[in-house]
């Protein structure tokens, strides 16, 4: 997979409201001005994949307590090079959580979204603030997983109710636009029984 490949799915993506919309444009803009868009060399902005990550019943969602963003928040990670964000959301899921048994419940993008980075200092240098152009995916895991911290990213893992994740992320944007989305959406994705 390559950046024509992103692209393609980027556009073959069918948005769920204006958010998402306006996104896909400016993503696409991106892969159009910017040859260095899957690695942090673009200090603009760069993508990033995140996981959604549900028990089998759809009741909990599984989440980190993120160190920069002293918040509880869905997996994932910066996309590094590599194309093919399904994988990076998978890896990026493995490292920070622990666990080994990934399901992807639906094929293809489940959301996206420009997500804005405060300037933050990481492993002991700066970053200025810039925007992630995040592709989210659907996986399915199993609570019966182990889970464990990834102490230079987050201070834990663990099984949070879906009508409870605003209690946890004191993030605005993400409880309030992002994380209510992504419920919508998996109401209308079916259980396999």
């Amino acid at each position: 997979m390559n950046l024509k490949d992103l692209e393609k799915q980027i556009q073959a993506y069918q948005p769920e409201n204006e958010q998402e919309k306006q996104d896909q444009k400016v993503m696409l803009a991106y892969i159009q001005n910017f040859d260095n868009v899957l690695t942090r060399e673009n200090e603009f902005g760069h993508f990033t994949a995140s996981s959604w990550v549900v028990n089998p019943e759809r009741t909990k969602v599984l989440m980190i307590y993120h160190n920069i963003y002293q918040s509880w928040t869905w997996t994932g990670g910066h996309a590094d090079g590599e194309a093919d964000l399904l994988q990076t959301a998978i890896r990026e899921l493995k490292e920070e959580t622990g666990i080994e048994h990934v399901k992807v419940l639906k094929d293809g993008i489940y959301s996206l979204e420009i997500i804005c980075v405060n300037g933050h200092v990481k492993r002991g240098k700066y970053v200025s603030s810039h925007v992630h152009l995040n592709l989210t995916y659907l996986l399915e895991v199993s609570e019966e997983e182990m889970l464990t911290m990834k102490p230079d990213e987050n201070q834990g893992a663990k099984w949070i109710p879906i009508e409870e994740i605003n209690q946890y992320c004191t993030e605005e944007w993400m409880k309030q636009k992002v994380y209510p989305k992504l419920n919508e959406k998996l109401k209308n994705i079916k259980k396999c029984d």
